[in-house]
């Protein structure tokens, strides 16, 4: 067993972080989206989905 995880620790330790960034980037994106955070950047002026965008400006659209 300990030559298994030694022989094959980089793929190991790169697929750690791989997970943990990942992780992380899903947290983020959950956490903006209950905060009511777009990833758009807000010109709705030059954007086609504009009549279909969730954000607070276009519900009454």
């Amino acid at each position: 067993m300990i030559a298994w995880i030694t022989a094959n620790l980089g793929t190991i330790v790169v697929s750690a972080v791989l997970i943990a960034v990942v992780t992380a980037v899903i947290f983020k994106m959950i956490k903006d989206k209950k905060n009511g955070i777009s990833s758009c950047g807000g010109n709705c002026a030059h954007c086609g989905l504009c009549a279909s965008c969730n954000r607070k400006e276009n519900r009454g659209r």
